[in-house]
């Protein structure tokens, strides 16, 4: 279990063989980005302000970068209010938000707001990205040469377009999961740097993860089956989470809620597929037994591959 565990660690570090020059160098052009982003949020963030209005009292940039993000959701009444801050990231934060009159749904939901894509860092994109096509900010996939060439070369503009690949990769997945029965929040909208979605807890509290909770044994067996059927439906479904631990499973009224998924894989296409979705398994399972389950999380990763015919992958193979 020691090696599998210490390939998993490597599979969440990044390579970094940058020259300390090299590095100055990036770090200085980031940071002149970053001003010239900062002035052009705050210049377009004073003309949206004029007709959007929000209770939540973010700090400067954060207003900017909210108004920016959120403009499209208020003008077409998906939402009428930012109240609070659920949840803060590296890669995007969560808000609640008083629905607007076109979400007649549920009185309640969250929006999940990317990072500006300068300031996101998540590690080893190219391996999530492996063997997956590009998405557009309408969810279709990208096939126009100029827009592929931009990508591949990852220019400002190519950039761009990768950050609302993941977005789309994120929206669509939850759309189709959630028609399939998943426990995943509600898609409802999305646009160039948010998701509108189901919100999950109550005015007063959000649903706190999983790895805040400790658990019966009777609850714990429930709820990891629930999530054994989660990842099954997922695998029906040609994805793979990626990034799957307690730290992403939300839990409310007995309840759980898979969460974050903007860097699902293939599990036909994508060459480390096997070693990323044991992980997946590896975490799960891990917060599991501390409940005092017992669980082979090897057994468990191949039992639930090997049912659905997908080519088994060795651990130790090459990438």
């Amino acid at each position: 279990m020691n090696q599998l565990s210490e390939f998993f660690e490597e599979l969440d570090d990044s390579s970094d063989e940058t020259s300390r020059h090299d590095r100055k160098r990036v770090t200085q052009r980031r940071e002149s980005q970053k001003r010239e982003m900062e002035s052009k949020l705050f210049t377009r963030a004073q003309e949206i302000s004029r007709d959007f209005h929000f209770t939540y009292k973010a700090a400067r940039f954060e207003e900017a970068w909210l108004l920016d993000s959120l403009v499209e959701f208020a003008e077409n009444e998906w939402i009428s209010d930012v109240l609070r801050k659920v949840k803060g990231g590296k890669e995007a934060s969560v808000y609640l938000c008083k629905s607007g009159p076109e979400i007649p749904s549920a009185e309640w939901v969250a929006v999940k707001v990317y990072r500006p894509q300068m300031l996101r860092n998540l590690r080893n994109d190219a391996m999530y990205r492996a063997g997956r096509a590009d998405l557009n900010g309408a969810g279709g996939v990208v096939t126009d040469k100029r827009q592929l060439r931009a990508m591949r070369s990852k220019t400002e503009y190519g950039r761009e377009l990768l950050h609302q690949s993941w977005i789309a990769y994120e929206f669509t997945t939850l759309e189709m999961l959630h028609k399939a029965g998943a426990d995943v929040p509600e898609p409802y909208r999305m646009s160039n740097n948010a998701i509108l979605m189901e919100f999950v807890g109550d005015l007063g509290m959000s649903a706190p993860t999983l790895n805040e909770i400790s658990l019966e044994r009777l609850e714990a067996v429930s709820l990891f089956e629930r999530v054994m059927r989660n990842l099954d439906i997922l695998l029906s479904h040609d994805r793979i989470h990626g990034d799957l631990s307690a730290y992403n499973i939300l839990y409310w009224n007995r309840e759980i809620t898979l969460i974050d998924f903007p860097q699902v894989v293939s599990p036909r296409i994508n060459r480390n597929a096997f070693r990323i979705f044991s992980r997946d398994v590896f975490r799960v399972c891990d917060y599991f037994i501390k409940q005092g389950m017992k669980i082979n999380s090897e057994k468990v990763a191949d039992d639930l591959w090997n049912s659905r015919g997908f080519p088994s992958f060795e651990i130790e193979g090459p990438d």
